[in-house]
């Protein structure tokens, strides 16, 4: 099933093959939306590497916040193709300060970047750092 122009639901769903409730697909939709504006903006495909997680599935992953976005359907960890990460992480930072992109958490990471739509502005950095 299609939730935008170029995201699946599919893409999705829980790793642990769960059911994904009515309520967190609701927010799925609404993520999808925002994934394909970054899509749209970039120009280049955008790999969800995670997005809803059960609560279960989200417990074994190691250095998850119990309150995590995941659960909601509100998160996901994207690649855009291409385009370095923390560039990424940069690009939506101003976008969502300029109001283009629902305002919400970022996390950078060495290969990825969490984009949420918690609708309060969060931000961390878990990039390995040079010593």
């Amino acid at each position: 099933m299609r939730v935008s122009r170029n995201f699946d639901l599919s893409e999705f769903e829980c790793s642990c093959g769960c059911e994904m409730p009515e309520g967190v697909l609701f927010e799925v939709v609404k993520l999808s939306g925002q994934l394909q504006f970054i899509r749209d903006f970039f120009d280049r495909p955008v790999k969800i590497n995670s997005a809803y997680r059960c609560q279960e599935h989200n417990d074994s992953i190691s250095g998850s916040s119990k309150n995590s976005q995941h659960v909601q359907g509100k998160a996901a960890d994207i690649v855009v193709s291409g385009v370095d990460p923390s560039d990424v992480y940069k690009r939506l930072d101003e976008l969502m300060a300029d109001g283009h992109l629902l305002m919400g958490g970022l996390g950078k990471y060495d290969t990825f970047t969490h984009y949420d739509i918690r609708k309060t502005r969060a931000r961390w950095d878990y990039t390995k750092k040079d010593e």
